[in-house]
């Protein structure tokens, strides 16, 4: 640059100079590491830039302001900048930016380089200082009472070890063999004390109650008639034709299964008339009340099952081959609780209850009666939750009778059959939780 260009930018400097005291120390600011919030302490003057060489730049502010600068011979370019009452040190810093320079503060030396040679000495850095490890690693074994060392060793790795020290784990004695340096082992060991606890365990205990009630009620009448004109008897019509009449009927609509009968039959001595009525009736009620109660203990987020039933045959035919299956027809209770800090207990809960009904078999394969609850639930340390019902009622009334006839007025019952039949079915599913504490 020649010294005619260089002038204005000098006198810009001077100004700077003028207010500014000599002092061959780094600014507070530049001091404060880079990526910090910075408190600006130079004095304020004007910038004006243009096609400066940035290197000549550089040196001015070192001069004017009584900064120990060193540029990296790999600094070059131009500075084009306007900037009016500025803090000094801003601007500097500003300029540095915009030419993607950084800076390292060594004592009262300020060295300045492109941005790509301090990622580079700072990985160089990196690598000397994890190639180089201290002579104090020891070692030191844990053996762990409650927790698997397999699962807390990426959690020591992760957590409290330092760059240079190492896990390993024994897996048939549950020990965790640790290398580090002594202030990090003792932090391993205090984690490690946190941590291998034994785990509460809760004990689940369901309820399933299941009622049946059954009414039903019929009512059903036979009755039959015949009667005889004939010559043998001696009551003929004293006509040619008809000389002889011979008449029947029969009403036949008893009860499906009576549980009462009763009868009466009438004729005349010599046959002529005979009538017979049986009327029959069925009344029953039933009441059932069915309780189950699965209870299991597991540790606190393990998942626990218990089943309890029977397991039903079913054969199949292919290819003249008999296989045979089997289906379970048993109560299943499956858990996973998680105890919160609250002392509470959420649980994943499935439940089913299954129970075969030989009476409606087919094939001596019985038809399998289910019940299944599926949900998530939170509840309190031995309080007990429903978290299941189901209400089915059944209504039923039939009549069959004789078209015409029943509609007589007071005799219309003897023309017909009337059954009706009311059933309900109610299902509840409680569930209780207790935290089982260590008394350890």
């Amino acid at each position: 640059m020649s010294r005619a260009r260089l002038a204005p930018v000098l006198v810009v400097l001077a100004l700077v100079w003028l207010g500014t005291p000599f002092a061959a120390q780094v600014p507070a600011s530049l001091a404060t590491p880079q990526g910090q919030p910075r408190h600006y302490t130079g004095a304020p003057a004007d910038f004006d830039f243009q096609g400066a060489d940035l290197r000549m730049v550089l040196r001015s502010f070192a001069e004017l302001n009584g900064l120990n600068l060193v540029i990296d011979p790999a600094v070059t370019g131009t500075v084009d900048i306007k900037l009016t009452r500025v803090p000094w040190d801003q601007a500097l810093e500003v300029i540095l930016r915009t030419s993607k320079l950084g800076y390292v503060v060594e004592g009262t030396v300020v060295r300045i380089v492109p941005l790509s040679v301090l990622a580079t000495e700072a990985a160089d850095q990196q690598k000397l200082e994890d190639s180089q490890a201290p002579a104090s690693l020891t070692v030191r074994t844990f053996t762990l009472n409650y927790a698997q060392a397999a699962t807390l060793e990426p959690l020591l790795k992760a957590a409290v070890l330092s760059k240079h020290g190492e896990t390993r784990f024994d897996e048939r004695t549950n020990t965790l063999i640790v290398r580090d340096t002594p202030e990090y082992l003792e932090a391993v060991a205090g984690l490690i004390a946190t941590l291998d606890r034994p785990e509460p365990q809760v004990e689940i205990e369901a309820r399933i109650v299941q009622t049946n009630r059954d009414t039903a009620r019929e009512l059903g009448v036979q009755w039959g008639g015949s009667g005889r004109m004939t010559p043998e008897l001696g009551n003929t019509t004293g006509l040619t034709f008809p000389n002889t009449i011979q008449s029947g009927g029969a009403i036949d609509l008893p009860a499906s299964a009576p549980t009462s009968t009763i009868g009466l039959a009438m004729g005349a001595i010599n046959g002529a008339l005979n009538l017979d009525v049986a009327l029959s009736a069925l009344e029953r009620t039933g009441n059932g009340r069915i309780l189950s109660s699965p209870r299991v203990t597991t540790q606190n987020n393990k998942q626990a099952e218990m089943t309890q039933g029977v397991q039903i045959p079913i054969q199949t035919v292919s290819n003249n081959t008999v296989t045979v299956t089997f289906k379970d027809a048993a109560l299943k209770l499956l858990v996973t609780p998680r105890i919160t800090a609250a002392n509470t207990v959420i649980m994943e809960v499935e439940l089913e209850n299954a129970t075969p009904d030989f009476s409606r078999s087919v094939n001596n394969i019985p038809p399998i009666d289910t019940q299944r609850a599926r949900t998530s639930v939170q509840v309190t340390d031995g309080a007990t939750t429903v978290i299941g019902g189901i209400f089915v009622s059944r209504e039923q009334s039939t009549q069959d009778r004789t078209p015409g006839l029943h509609r007589l007025p007071l005799l219309g019952w003897l023309f017909r059959r009337d059954s009706s039949q009311d059933e309900s079915r109610e299902l509840l599913i409680f569930i209780t939780p207790k935290i089982v504490r260590s008394q350890s």
